[in-house]
């Protein structure tokens, strides 16, 4: 038989943490930085009704949700799109703005999908130097040329958990030709208490040439629900509905997202938690000479340089104890680096104890 001719793409597909170990039947991962605390009691709730139809598309363009979004983040109902997950909404921009002679500059160790969405498109990706781990102002505006289209930031980045600073995002806006789309990747903002530091949409709700990622599969845990959104000028939110699949967002991912955002409380627990128990286990990973990043997101990078052993060695002595952890070097290239998300409270204490054990 003759399979009829397919495109060829030279791209390294993306390799999610690992969520499973062949003989342990209660695993810890810690590889994928989900919800620490699971999801909203109001959440629960309004899933296990038993009158929801499924039988019925969901609403194409999420006007409840969407109007959930505009009243508690005061921002244009009109302005704002939902998605399966931040990740269509990404890949709806490459479709929207690329074409194969463009270029994108995404810094050197962000996001992954980033850079697969605009390959797919068939754009060129540059890489933008960091220096140490955090993303560099001076270092896009290097890479700036007459084909640059958009500017990818996660703030704070993944899987780095650097920043950049309010001042600092505000002077690359001002730097960029104003012809360049940035896109800025908002995705871990509500754990974010440092001082100098600004959500994008806070900073750019009225700048035509910013559009602003978010997330459900975080802080909110809907991860499994696939919902995400996007804030951008009318123009640009009226094309990519042209381009939209017509019933993206599912019925139960709208639903859980709309009283996600209603429950105050869960996400003021879920900081709250990220922050003590973060810090619990930079301290004891630095007695070992492990360290990371400052608490920003839901994750530390860990480094092993100083360390007695390696980040392969431990992250193969940790699974084989049952808990995952994220290599980076897989998609990343960042060797000798391990990425943990911080769980539980009891998730963590076996972490702990695990790493421990390794070390003594």
């Amino acid at each position: 038989m003759t399979v009829p001719k397919f495109k060829k793409f030279r791209i390294e597909a993306y390799k999610p943490g690992k969520s499973n170990l062949g003989k342990f039947k209660n695993i810890i991962k810690l590889s994928a930085n989900e919800s620490a605390l699971g999801v909203s009691s109001k959440v629960k709730k309004v899933l296990s009704n038993k009158n929801l139809i499924l039988s019925k598309y969901p609403d194409s363009k999420a006007k409840i949700l969407r109007k959930e979004i505009s009243n508690k983040l005061n921002c244009d109902f009109n302005k704002i799109i939902c998605g399966a997950g931040s990740d269509e909404i990404i890949q709806m921009i490459c479709q929207l703005y690329l074409k194969p002679s463009d270029e994108v500059i995404v810094p050197q160790y962000s996001f992954l999908m980033y850079r697969i969405y605009a390959q797919i498109v068939g754009a060129k990706v540059v890489f933008s130097k960091e220096k140490n781990f955090k993303v560099s102002v001076a270092e896009i505006i290097k890479e700036v040329t007459k084909k640059t289209k958009i500017v990818f930031i996660a703030n704070p980045n993944n899987p780095t958990g650097t920043y950049l600073s309010k001042l600092e995002l505000l002077e690359l806006r001002k730097k960029l030709k104003k012809n360049i789309l940035l896109v800025l990747d908002d995705a871990y903002f509500e754990y974010m208490k440092n001082k100098d530091y600004k959500s994008s949409l806070d900073l750019f709700k009225n700048k035509d040439n910013v559009f602003v990622i978010r997330t459900f599969s975080k802080i909110y845990g809907l991860a499994s629900l696939r919902v995400g959104w996007g804030y951008a000028s009318k123009k640009i939110i009226n094309a990519m509905n042209i381009i939209k699949p017509p019933f993206n967002v599912n019925q139960l991912a709208q639903i859980a997202a709309t009283e996600a955002l209603k429950d105050k409380n869960f996400v003021m627990q879920s900081v709250k938690h990220n922050i003590i128990e973060a810090n619990h286990i930079k301290n004891i990973l630095e007695k070992l000479n492990i360290f990371s990043n400052e608490v920003t997101a839901n994750f530390l990078l860990l480094n092993f340089d100083k360390s007695k052993f390696s980040a392969n060695y431990v992250f193969n002595k940790l699974e084989s104890k049952g808990i995952i952890l994220r290599s980076t070097e897989d998609g990343y290239n960042i060797k000798n680096k391990l990425r943990l998300t911080i769980g539980s409270k009891k998730e963590n204490a076996k972490f702990i104890k695990a790493i421990k054990v390794i070390f003594n």
